[in-house]
């Protein structure tokens, strides 16, 4: 949301009719600055929207509306309709439009003195007046697809902030000097598409809030005596947004299912909310990149995986070209998903995805390859006398060891240029209007960036990804205290009762986030292992959960979907074209405003779709700086390195992003870089400021250490062998009979090379330099 001068932000509104307009009454939490927006109630299928650009204080705005009153009194005078806390939105279906304000919200936390906001309740407010509505605004389609708007309940997770871009991390916030319209733009800002006309028309934010998915949780927890705040922050994107059997996999733009951004923000108590320091972490889970769905079946509560072929990978590729060019490198995947299985389902994805990610690597210089860690979760958890939870906090602790955290210092000062600044993030490191009332303007100075992320992924991203997330949360909650000297050491023991408030806290977003996608609470059987409760009781609520699961996704989920894709304008309703409920599945995908049904939209893109939805903008519109800034992307290289001194994200949507094609003739640079992986002096210098001992490259994920459970034996061996080996021949068996039968021509994929490095990598009890090799080059490492 953009400015307002004096930096105030328009909070709260009034709505008041006439028999021709509707009048908007905004103003800031102070009562210094009323504002007035007009809206035509005489347009019957358009939208008029004029905004007055005066400043009034309180006794001018009464005065004003006393004499819209008195000038519309022979026709029912100025009426009180609602009050309201922003404008969600405008939308329109076969006739008039609709405006969507929230009428209700619940503060639910602050980060930095900014508040933020959980929905209450919200209302949809037909625009024209009842004497100017067309016919086909009482018809029956116009009605069901008003429902089918209003089943999207903005009362269950969604949140806001008036004065913070809550849409973006805490380190985009202060490294990025975007705001504005520009910020509604980013992949988690689910009213996009509901603000964009009011946006485009009047060039600015001002009346509406962007809303966010997901899930958000501020809890006051304490250490060593010492109070701090923890807000745990998922933010859900729009792109390929759906439910769980309905969306899968990716799109051709890279886009992937239930795709999720993870935000654990730690800052110290303080009576004013303003702390001196603050730490912030980020980690992503999305389903597996590649082209895969499931088909919906009531007669099976595990439907069979479809894999499609994806020549040279290019959806694959984009996806982590844009997770390099949101998170910097390097980008290290822990994959969680079966490799053995009696029919394969999980594995047979499994295989496809490390030959994908060897595929990508042999392409990319030594530096910008990926990183596959690969863990069978299934597996490890039924190995007595083996700790889960306590292999992945190991693996969590080493790959924070490459990507860091953020660290920052807040600095207050009084300022007279608070009043200058164009929003909530004006400049790079300012985060301003912190307390109106006393006019301070912080500025939050890193000490420490964040370069790269984790990805995690299940099968589903909800129930195992859940728990690595915590995992991962955990070591970095260790190092966040220790940084913001409230903790001596920067670990945390799996049994220590603040590793019990953040299991907590993770088990509430990972239950929230499964009931949006999966239709259910999270299955969490490793954290009720870990609590020690009885194992019926936990049987019983897992077959529960899997039945209520299996009747949502086979019963509810088609409507569910239809309802996201109005709301986020994947389909927009038009006269003469086929309603949305006559459309098999993700059929209407393919069906613009201005498009037609052709041959090609046919069965084959009946189950799945492989767009973001076809919305279609109109081409007058003001061209914004996101969309400048995405076509010089375009000319990048894949997976750019971010350096630490100069780090600009770009926007998060950057959906159209060209690729720089591999040379299908390349081998596999396997040379060795100096060093696991090297650390900058000034690195090791903030490291040791801060008490750590020394860092060794060899510490990161020594399998060594993760394979003496005392349980090897034979067939553990056979089954670690046949794990590394085993995935390249189920890929080279089924997918030549899939391939051949679509056309594929597989041409220009050298398996030669991934052949020979599965042979190297079966060296059992060479864990120690094929891990640095791994370190140095990424590829592939199964455990």
């Amino acid at each position: 949301m953009e400015a307002m001068a004096g930096n105030k932000f328009l909070q709260k509104f009034r709505l008041y009719e006439t028999r021709s307009k509707f009048y908007l009454i905004g103003r800031d939490k102070t009562r210094t600055l009323w504002r007035v927006l007009k809206i035509d109630r005489m347009e019957s299928t358009d939208l008029e929207i004029e905004e007055d650009h005066t400043s009034y204080t309180e006794n001018e705005c009464q005065e004003l509306l006393w004499r819209i009153h008195e000038g519309n009194r022979l026709t029912g005078g100025l009426k009180f309709v609602t009050k309201c806390y922003g404008i969600v939105g405008f939308i329109k279906f076969l006739g008039p439009y609709y405006m969507v304000v929230i009428t209700r919200r619940r503060k639910v936390g602050t980060i930095c003195g900014h508040e933020i906001y959980s929905v209450g309740k919200s209302e949809m407010i037909a625009i024209p007046s009842p004497i100017v509505w067309p016919n086909v605004a009482y018809s029956r389609d116009e009605n069901r697809y008003k429902r089918l708007l209003c089943s999207v309940d903005l009362s269950k997770d969604f949140f806001f902030s008036y004065s913070y871009n809550i849409m973006c991390s805490l380190q985009k916030n202060i490294t990025d000097k975007n705001n504005g319209q520009v910020v509604y733009e980013t992949m988690f800002v689910w009213n996009e598409f509901l603000t964009r006309a009011i946006r485009n028309h009047l060039k600015n934010t001002t009346w509406t809030v962007a809303l966010i998915h997901g899930f958000f949780k501020q809890s006051k927890l304490s250490v060593s005596g010492k109070e701090f705040w923890l807000t745990l922050i998922a933010r859900r994107s729009r792109h390929f947004a759906g439910t769980r059997f309905l969306k899968r996999g990716v799109n051709e733009k890279g886009r992937v299912a239930n795709d999720v951004e993870t935000e654990q923000i730690v800052f110290e108590d303080t009576p004013d909310e303003v702390p001196c320091q603050i730490s912030s972490v980020v980690q992503h889970r999305g389903s597996i990149p590649l082209v895969w769905f499931q088909e919906t079946s009531r007669m099976n509560i595990r439907p069979d995986i479809i894999l499609k072929p994806d020549v040279d990978y290019k959806a694959t590729r984009l996806h982590f070209e844009n997770l390099a060019l949101r998170y910097g490198n390097p980008i290290i995947i822990l994959n969680l998903i079966k490799t053995r299985e009696k029919k394969p389902r999980e594995s047979l994805l499994c295989a496809e995805f490390a030959k994908a990610i060897h595929y990508i690597n042999k392409g990319l210089p030594d530096d910008r390859r990926l990183k596959f860690l690969h863990m069978d979760l299934s597996k490890l958890s039924r190995r007595k006398g083996t700790s889960v939870l306590a292999l992945l906090d190991k693996v969590a602790s080493d790959v924070l060891d490459l990507t860091d955290f953020l660290h920052g210092e807040i600095t207050r000062s009084k300022s007279e240029d608070a009043s200058s600044g164009q929003g909530p993030v004006a400049n790079s490191g300012d985060i301003e209007s912190i307390e109106d009332q006393n006019l301070c303007a912080t500025k939050l100075v890193p000490l420490l960036l964040q370069k790269g992320v984790l990805r995690t992924n299940c099968i589903d991203c909800l129930d195992r990804t859940n728990v690595a997330q915590f995992a991962y949360g955990l070591a970095a909650l260790g190092r966040q205290l220790h940084v913001l000297q409230l903790n001596e050491t920067p670990k945390i023991e799996l049994h220590a009762p603040l590793a019990d408030d953040l299991m907590d806290l993770y088990e509430r977003m990972g239950d929230t986030l499964a009931i949006q996608y999966g239709g259910s609470a999270a299955h969490n059987k490793i954290f009720c292992e870990q609590r020690g409760q009885w194992k019926a009781a936990t049987q019983s609520q897992e077959f529960l959960r899997t039945l209520q699961r299996y009747y949502n996704n086979a019963y509810t989920d088609p409507e569910k979907q239809d309802a996201i894709n109005v709301f986020l304008g994947h389909f927009q309703p038009q006269q003469g074209k086929p309603a949305l409920w006559k459309l098999d599945s993700d059929q209407h995908y393919n069906i613009g405003r201005q498009g037609t049904l052709t041959e090609e939209t046919g069965r084959s893109f009946i189950k799945r779709s492989l767009s973001d939805g076809n919305i279609l903008c109109d081409t007058t519109g003001p061209v914004s700086d996101c969309n400048v800034r995405e076509k010089n992307i375009a000319n990048s290289k894949l997976l750019p390195m971010q350096q630490l001194d100069d780090i600009r994200e770009p926007s998060d949507s950057a959906p159209e992003i060209s690729m720089c094609e591999p040379n299908p003739c390349s081998s596999t640079n396997y040379s060795t870089l100096p060093g696991r992986h090297s650390i900058s002096e000034e690195r090791q210098n903030y490291l040791k400021r801060l008490g750590y001992p020394e860092l060794h490259s060899s510490n990161f994920l020594d399998l060594d250490l993760l394979s003496s459970s005392g349980n090897s034996c034979e067939e553990e061996i056979f089954e670690r062998s046949s794990l590394i080996n085993s995935p390249m021949d189920v890929v080279s068996i089924e997918s030549t009979t899939s391939y051949s039968e679509h056309g594929h021509n597989d041409e220009g994929r050298d398996d030669t090379d991934l052949s020979r490095s599965s042979s190297q990598m079966s060296e059992i009890g060479d864990y120690s330099d094929r891990f640095a090799h791994w370190v140095d080059n990424g590829g592939m490492l199964c455990y």
